[in-house]
């Protein structure tokens, strides 16, 4: 079976220099344009489908269509060996492997070295490292796991403290705060004195930091 490659990228210049490469290689290349609505992946599925790839050059980042993650999955019950490209740290890297992956490379590997691992997935030849997959994998499931347990920090928040948690990251103080809501410094320092018992930390500012870090925000209605 010919070996048909297809581009997933919505960075237009570095997909167009991905094909223009592996054309020259002497692969059958197509890039497909990512449609802005998430809404839109099974159709970009189906038209990747069409084209019959047997490896695929997926972007984990594609803008406003969302994570290029829920692609891996149905490439690869499609026999489509994927590599991922991405700019996400390696203890990322992981969870691709784990949807299906063939391999996930950062987005600054030199274009010689994309080359030769499609040769490779073009061979059916081992693209990783022996105890790379582990590796991977044990790095982001470690790093899920503390993701889930600093959530869970949030998650004990009354709808009071995650309001005052709200104006903090808003850059407001206490005396702000009570002031807008008409209510005494004391009983906004004694919420915020809760914020802090809660999410383990010694600081407004670590407070703030934390959420940050954990890309909290208030739910608003």
């Amino acid at each position: 079976m010919s070996q048909r490659i297809a581009v997933v990228d919505d960075h237009q210049l570095f997909a167009e220099t991905l094909v223009l490469a592996l054309e020259q290689e002497g692969y059958p290349t197509r890039r497909f344009a990512v449609p802005l609505q998430p809404s839109s992946a099974d159709a970009l599925l189906a038209e990747i489908s069409d084209f019959r790839p047997t490896i695929a050059l997926l972007d984990l980042d594609l803008g406003p269509f969302g994570s290029g993650l829920r692609m891996v999955r149905p490439l690869a019950e499609a026999d489509v060996a994927v590599l991922v490209l991405t700019s996400a740290p390696r203890s990322q890297w992981g969870e691709c492997l784990l949807h299906g992956a063939s391999r996930v490379v950062a987005k600054t590997t030199a274009l010689h070295d994309i080359t030769q691992d499609v040769r490779r997935l073009s061979r059916r030849e081992a693209v990783l490292a022996p105890g790379e997959y582990e590796e991977l994998v044990a790095q982001w499931e470690s790093g899920a796991r503390a993701a889930a347990e600093l959530r869970a920090r949030f998650a004990v928040l009354s709808a009071r403290e995650q309001e005052v948690l709200d104006q903090l990251m808003a850059g407001r103080t206490a005396r702000d705060i009570a002031h807008q809501w008409v209510v005494s410094e004391a009983t906004v320092r004694t919420q915020i004195s809760a914020i802090l018992g809660k999410l383990e930390v010694s600081s407004q500012l670590a407070a703030v930091v934390l959420a940050t870090q954990a890309g909290w925000r208030l739910k608003r209605d």
